[in-house]
């Protein structure tokens, strides 16, 4: 009797103890499948980090693309004005050589009316050569061509080109005193410079 009444005692106890151990075993599988859940978030976390490396480089590559395009456009954009520059100097000076060579006819001119003097055998051909004269002088004109001729300015080795130093009284020293041959100039540039005697101190 006494042993049928331990029975009942025994078999309760090792339900206790069975209750126990699958709690435990809840628990247990609880944090296992609790451990999963955290090694997949390390995965989702590292692909987070990787996409802002990546976008730092994408940013990276914009702003070196973006610094070569206003390099490209800076570069266009001195092209195209030394282009228009070169243009412009051609239309400018284009006429030079040919300014140049005519010179040589106006020189020649002006010295056969110097020869021509006074003498009224020849008054009829002078007057003609010096109405040629003024034709040229005024056709390049036209193109900018301007004549320097100066007399009593003072000397400017920028613009003159002396020939020699003579002593002149009421003058200041290194000015012009005669001029053998005009100088021109095309646009504000010198084509010859002017020859010239100059007073001396």
């Amino acid at each position: 009797m006494a042993n049928e009444d331990k029975a009942p005692e025994t078999e309760a106890t090792e339900q206790a103890e069975q209750t126990v151990a699958e709690e435990v075993t809840v628990e247990e599988q609880a944090a296992t499948e609790s451990d999963p859940l955290a090694e997949e978030a390390t995965p989702e976390l590292l692909s987070i980090a990787e996409l802002m490396s990546q976008l730092e480089v994408a940013q990276a590559d914009v702003a070196a693309l973006k610094d070569q395009i206003l390099r490209g456009q800076a570069e266009t954009q001195n092209i195209r004005r030394r282009a228009e520059q070169d243009v412009e100097k051609a239309h400018k000076f284009g006429v030079e050589k040919f300014a140049t060579e005519m010179l040589g006819v106006v020189d020649n001119l002006e010295r056969a009316i110097e020869a021509a003097g006074d003498d009224e055998a020849v008054k009829p051909m002078r007057e003609g050569v010096e109405m040629t004269l003024d034709m040229l002088i005024g056709g390049l004109a036209k193109f900018n061509v301007e004549q320097l001729n100066p007399e009593g300015e003072a000397f400017n080795p920028e613009l003159h080109q002396a020939m020699s130093m003579v002593p002149a009284e009421g003058v200041a020293p290194n000015t012009v005193v005669a001029v053998m041959q005009k100088g021109y100039s095309l646009n504000g540039r010198l084509v010859r410079p002017a020859m010239v005697m100059v007073s001396k101190a």
